[in-house]
């Protein structure tokens, strides 16, 4: 009697697995399919471009390699015309500029995963916030940014949030240009003056004690070289969506090392450029490919204290923005980072290693397993014995289905996996097409320029002679001794007292320009 061959339960994993990714669309290729530490080459994993605006989740302990994926994915991305951006914490991106160097572990990398290595460099812009770094300042107006993005940078509470909220919906209003700093601290003490108050009487008013906490913020935020980061030339969001002559995406890359110790506002400046990029963009419903990507590094930043508002905006935002072509794709070390309403709608995920050293990291470890579909692998053992460059993958097919849990060993990226030499990098930012267009602060005539010609306009010289006192009669009696003067009011203090103010106010509209409308996130529409 002939014994029947027993099943194969590995062959059965491999062979759904390679259904699960197979597409005859332009894809991204991550690397080949692992099973029993066994790296099949002639099972790829990959994301079809069709649908990475449907965004995605790319998480893992410190030193997993998360790096080394963006930088992969930013490569395939660009040689398929679709421009990328990086915002890079410590500098390792910058690598995405420079040609590789090749060795013997890139070569056994490229035959275990099936897929050839060669070294190449991809069209590069660097920025960087503020101007704080070598790359291309991005800037944004306070008006622009709004008030619910500038309180969660100045870490207000839900009250003095709403009362910021009232400023800026006055400034609005009156056609009050909010461009820097200065003129959002002049507007605040104008509304807490006797003559401000007046005008706001219909509208609630702002407490004294609340305007005074954002002041003593606004200046602590000053103080600590904030004040680059804000007015013009404002970052126009377009320049992000460009390509490079030969048809290949420009990659922009965000330097961040210089702002590593302020991270509520990097994480919240990166939300603006992406809430200004839903303001701007035609809804384009289904792409072959996107338009941009947008990869949101060290995530957790943006969603740690933040308001149900804010979280609801966020969630809001990366809904809505799938259908004007551009791909999020959220980065951090654990999938609990992110609030649930978002990961929700992220329907790629690549998941390097997670550690369970501790009590917190078990529950963080069960939580993310119970994300994942059905699989055959031991996802718990599996997710905590991942090496370097290995990851645990599920995206949609083409069809936007959830493709099988794959165990996948990542291909080395193409660009030098080192940061680029601080000499490439200044040779790329001087030829940059775009350096002059952000490369001179402007500080126009705004709210705080306006008023301080009007009150020196009402102000005597300095050098003025006073007129003199008529003589006392011979029978007077002896002068008081006079009081001591008060101390001289600060330029802002002088400004909110003038009549220049209120007359200022009036014509704001016809001289600084209509109406501000707002939308999400309270940033202005263009």
């Amino acid at each position: 009697m002939t014994e029947t061959p027993a099943a194969n339960p590995d062959g059965a994993q491999l062979d759904e697995i390679r259904a699960g990714y197979a597409s005859a669309e332009p894809v991204l290729k991550l690397g080949a399919v692992v099973i029993d530490d066994q790296a099949h080459a002639d099972a790829p994993v990959q994301i079809p471009l069709s649908v990475l605006n449907r965004h995605g989740l790319v998480a893992g302990a410190t030193g997993t390699g998360k790096t080394k994926t963006l930088q992969l994915m930013a490569e395939q991305l660009s040689e398929q015309g679709v421009p990328v951006f990086l915002a890079d914490m410590k500098g390792d991106l910058s690598g995405v500029a420079t040609p590789g160097e090749g060795g013997d572990k890139i070569t056994a990398r490229a035959t275990d995963v099936g897929m050839p290595w060669t070294a190449a460099g991809y069209p590069t812009e660097f920025f960087t916030l503020g101007g704080m770094g070598s790359g291309i300042a991005i800037r944004s107006t306070i008006t622009s940014f709004g008030p619910t993005l500038l309180s969660k940078v100045l870490g207000l509470n839900s009250t003095q949030e709403s009362s910021l909220g009232l400023v800026f919906h006055y400034a609005d209003k009156n056609g009050l240009a909010l461009l820097d700093l200065k003129d959002l601290r002049a507007v605040i003490s104008h509304l807490t003056s006797d003559e401000g108050k007046a005008d706001l009487k219909d509208l609630g008013g702002l407490s004294g004690a609340t305007a005074g906490v954002i002041l003593r913020n606004l200046i602590t935020f000053e103080d600590q070289g904030a004040a680059a980061f804000f007015g013009e030339p404002e970052f126009d969001t377009a320049d992000l969506l460009r390509t490079a002559p030969d048809g290949r995406g420009i990659i922009s890359c965000l330097e961040l090392p210089g702002v590593q110790d302020r991270p509520q506002l990097f994480s919240t400046f990166l939300m603006w450029l992406l809430a200004d990029l839903f303001h701007d963009l035609p809804e384009e419903g289904d792409v072959d490919k996107p338009k941009l990507v947008f990869f949101f590094d060290e995530a957790h930043l943006l969603f740690n204290g933040a308001s149900k508002p804010f979280l609801d905006a966020i969630e809001q935002t990366v809904r809505l923005i799938r259908s004007k072509g551009v791909g999020v794709f959220f980065v951090t070390q654990s999938p609990k980072d992110v609030p649930s309403g978002v990961l929700a709608q992220l329907g790629n995920r690549v998941q390097h290693a997670l550690r369970a050293f501790t009590p917190d990291d078990a529950k963080a470890l069960k939580a993310a397993i119970a994300t994942y579909p059905h699989t055959a692998y031991d996802m718990q053992k599996l997710l905590t014995s991942l090496g370097t460059g290995e990851a645990v993958v599920t995206v949609l097919s083409a069809k936007g289905v959830p493709t099988p849990v794959a165990w996948t060993r990542m291909k080395a990226p193409n660009s030098l996996m080192d940061p680029s030499s601080q000499a490439t990098i200044d040779g790329i930012v001087d030829a940059s097409q775009i350096k002059t267009k952000y490369a001179d602060v402007v500080d126009r005539e705004s709210a705080y320029e306006l008023l301080a010609q009007r009150l020196e306009a009402q102000t005597p010289p300095a050098d003025a002679a006073p007129p003199a006192p008529p003589a006392a009669p011979a029978s007077a009696p002896a002068a008081k001794t006079p009081r001591a003067p008060k101390e001289e009011p600060n330029l802002i203090e002088q400004v909110a007292g003038s009549s220049a103010f209120k007359s200022m106010l009036r014509s704001a509209g016809t001289v600084l320009g209509r109406e501000i409308t707002r939308s999400l996130f309270g940033t202005r529409k263009r």
